[in-house]
């Protein structure tokens, strides 16, 4: 077994893990200020884009499913979907499954927008380089997405 493949025992996992998080800070800040410096004309904000992108990729939704998708309060994406209808972005319709929360969908020019936004980030990414495999991307999903559940398991006591 190669020394890269050893499974770590928690004294060493969570000073690795730090660093994770450590590095995930910073990158998300400036990923923030990307997006909001890409799109100046639009003015999209971030929280605007994760509800436009989340539409994108599930197709309908309502205000509480995607707050639970993302861990944000149901009142920010609120405003953020109210912000999106009220600039044609998205619209809300009816929910056969539930009469007082409706479905938010995305509206011919939010798919537009966001579709050309994300585009956009894809021919910057594309251009990351740094030589990354399949196998360092899958790596990366995987403790990025083992963190994930792990925090959405742990209690606040």
């Amino acid at each position: 077994m190669n020394e890269n493949d050893r499974v770590l025992p928690p004294a060493e996992l969570a000073p690795r893990l730090a660093e994770v998080f450590d590095l995930v800070g910073p990158l998300y800040r400036r990923a923030h200020r990307r997006v909001e410096d890409d799109v100046p004309g639009e003015g999209l904000s971030v929280g605007l884009r994760a509800v436009l992108v989340m539409l994108l990729e599930h197709g309908p939704l309502t205000v509480p499913r995607m707050s639970r998708q993302q861990a944000i309060s149901r009142q920010f994406v609120q405003r953020m979907a109210n912000e999106a209808a009220a600039r044609g972005l998205v619209e809300f319709t009816p929910n056969p499954a539930h009469r007082r929360s409706a479905l938010v969908r995305l509206t011919p020019a939010g798919h537009s927008l966001i579709a050309a936004l994300i585009a956009r980030e894809h021919t910057v990414l594309g251009g990351v380089g740094g030589d990354l495999t399949e196998g360092d991307l899958a790596a990366c999903v995987k403790v990025l997405s083992h963190l994930l559940r792990s925090l959405d398991a742990v209690s606040v006591d």
